[in-house]
């Protein structure tokens, strides 16, 4: 009798607190709602063989937990994501399962353009380019980070260059010639560009490599004439066309893309057109 009595109690508390509760949920910040991951070291070893659906599991939970915050803000309600819970949501799931790419796209699209942690965005792209061998894609993310949002661009070079070796891409090869070109480092530029010439069977991705190829050349032949003039006189040339007073090469060349070659402040061989092909 007295176990029904305090069971009758119980149930009676629990429907008139269960409501109350219910509205405070509603009510709970969203930020609370993605809630806390262990260390992937701790949770590799609790989860054994099921790291794949954990994996996924917290990859989900932060698509879903920022796809809450756009509902809200389209609601007009400004809620600021806890973009470091993401991150490290985001790097545990990576780290069980390298091979899961919707936690790369994300931390590519979330914390580059939004967030400015550029860098730190690369570290686990850097995962997924050793794991993912045959994925062109990630090493493209680094390449364009160091690029563009670094100014890194001997650092962007490389990965543009495998880029371009597991996809064929020209795009990438020619990104990866123009990052070399940037870096001062024309002659690696050229000797990637002679490899993937020698690989292209398609007539026309080839002239465009070969442009590229030639235009780099040129740029090489200049950046020889200057280093002479800066060897005779102990100063950088004003003009390109110095070069061509002093007889250090025959004629100022005609850039294949378009442009006019000249000398940037600092003596750099530049061109109006920056290895670009211009419009017609």
């Amino acid at each position: 009798m007295k176990f029904r009595l305090l069971f009758g109690i119980l149930l009676l508390a629990h429907a008139l607190l269960l409501p109350h509760l219910s509205e405070r949920l509603k009510q709970r910040s969203v930020e609370v709602k993605l809630g806390y991951i262990p260390h992937p070291q701790i949770l590799k070893v609790s989860v054994a063989d099921h790291s794949l659906p954990v994996a996924e599991a917290a990859v989900m939970k932060v698509l879903f937990y920022f796809g809450t915050l756009v509902e809200k803000f389209q609601e007009n309600i400004v809620i600021r994501p806890e973009y470091l819970n993401m991150y490290r949501t985001l790097e545990t799931a990576i780290l069980l399962d390298p091979y899961n790419m919707d936690g790369y796209y994300f931390a590519q699209a979330a914390f580059t353009w939004e967030v400015g942690r550029v860098k730190e965005v690369n570290r686990l792209l850097e995962i997924g380019v050793e794991n993912r061998q045959w994925d062109y894609w990630l090493p493209f993310y680094i390449g364009f980070n160091r690029a563009y949002f670094l100014k890194d661009f001997a650092g962007a070079a490389p990965y543009m260059k495998l880029a371009a070796e597991r996809s064929g891409d020209p795009l990438f090869a020619k990104l990866a010639a123009r990052y070399f070109y940037e870096s001062k480092q024309t002659d690696l530029g050229l000797l990637f560009l002679d490899t993937i010439i020698a690989q292209t069977k398609d007539k026309a991705i080839k002239a465009t490599y070969e442009m590229r190829r030639a235009a780099l050349l040129m740029v090489t032949a200049l950046e020889k004439g200057v280093a002479a003039y800066r060897s005779a006189r102990g100063s950088n040339p004003e003009r390109i066309e110095d070069l061509v007073t002093e007889g250090l090469i025959p004629e100022v060349p005609v850039d294949p893309y378009g442009g006019n070659f000249y000398l940037d402040s600092d003596g750099r061989v530049r061109t109006t057109s920056k290895l670009a092909e211009q419009p017609k």
